[in-house]
């Protein structure tokens, strides 16, 4: 029979059903292998997360879901060891309507009386531990954005009646006035002068799952903007994005340091501070090291921040650690270093004190 005798060139795989057609022929070893292959590149495109339907049947999730606000969703992840991430104020206000109970084959995430703020992404992923440290499984995850659709909350309400936008010129500025009903119909408009911005799809463009993104901020798009909705009915207007021009570049801190006086008297009051001009929404740290530290010597440390204009509409934040000697001594003649860090790195800046 035609392709019986290839059958003893290659063991059997568990599972594998012992009694083949004997009018098919065996493909060769090498065939098998890319098919084997192409199996597993597309297991791991695979989703393993779910939408749990009536009479318990189960549903793939595509890229985005329209519901109906109100309704409830049970969603499922596959594996024994899930992690979920779903809109964060859910977190946040300590939602009672959400659930999530991990079982032994897979993790259930139930939202329950859903709203048009429940809108966003949910996810989830399989976690490979071993022992306390854990990383995310790239192969097994799951992710689809559900729309709750209400046409009385066309935007997907914030416990905010105005937000800050900080334009950064080295990265995209996006004004987050998400909608419930992907089908909506936005545009975006400045208070004054009053027009309506245009969207030219390439510098500026919409997407439903962020809001009106700047590819390129630059000083010429500051001020105070709204979003319109519009969806088979009354047109809805978002709330006030004030939008503000960084000046300052991303990158670590720009820091300077001065001293109240060079040259100190013996029981005299010495302060020192560093400054640093930089991005509005990024935090500085601050370290100190100087001349009496090893000998513990007293010094009070203040740190503090604010926002300043340099110039209409261009903002900076200005971040300030004051480190203040009282009753000089000996022991304090030497050099300050400050150490100033935020996200990007550091930057080192020290000035002397003399007697």
């Amino acid at each position: 029979v035609i392709g019986q005798p290839a059958k003893s060139k290659r063991p059997k795989e568990p599972g594998e059903n012992k009694i083949k057609p004997v009018n098919k022929k065996v493909k060769p070893k090498t065939a098998r292998m890319k098919e084997r292959e192409s199996a597993d590149s597309s297991l791991k495109s695979q989703s393993i997360l779910t939408q749990v339907m009536d009479k318990g049947h189960f549903q793939k999730l595509a890229a985005t879901l329209s519901l109906a606000a109100g309704q409830s969703i049970e969603l499922r992840c596959k594996g024994s060891n899930v992690t979920w991430n779903y809109p964060s104020y859910l977190d946040t206000f300590k939602d009672s309507r959400l659930s999530i109970k991990q079982l032994d084959r897979y993790s259930q995430l139930i939202l329950a009386n859903s709203t048009a703020a429940d809108t966003g992404e949910y996810s989830c992923w399989l976690q490979l531990c071993n022992g306390n440290k854990c990383r995310k499984d790239e192969t097994k995850t799951g992710s689809t954005y559900i729309f709750f659709t209400d046409k009385e909350e066309l935007f997907v309400p914030t416990p905010h009646y105005f937000e800050i936008v900080y334009l950064n010129p080295d990265k995209p500025a996006i004004i987050p006035c998400r909608v419930t009903t992907p089908s909506a119909k936005v545009t975006l408009h400045r208070e004054f002068p009053a027009e309506e911005i245009e969207i030219d799809g390439t510098d500026t463009i919409y997407d439903a799952k962020k809001g009106f993104v700047f590819q390129h901020p630059t000083p010429d798009h500051k001020g105070i903007v709204y979003c319109k909705a519009e969806s088979q009915g009354a047109p809805q207007i978002s709330i006030k994005y004030h939008l503000l021009y960084v000046e300052v570049p991303q990158g670590p801190p720009s820091a300077t340091i001065a001293v109240s006086s060079g040259r100190a008297g013996l029981g005299g009051r010495v302060q020192v501070v560093c400054t640093v001009l930089g991005e509005p929404d990024v935090d500085v740290n601050f370290r100190w090291q100087y001349p009496g530290q090893e000998s513990e010597r007293p010094v009070i440390i203040q740190n503090y921040w604010r926002l300043i204009n340099r110039g209409i509409g261009h903002t900076t934040r200005i971040s300030k650690s004051v480190l203040l000697v009282e009753d000089f001594e000996d022991i304090d003649v030497g050099n300050y270093v400050c150490i100033a860090q935020n996200l990007r790195g550091e930057t080192t800046v020290a000035t002397e004190v003399e007697l």
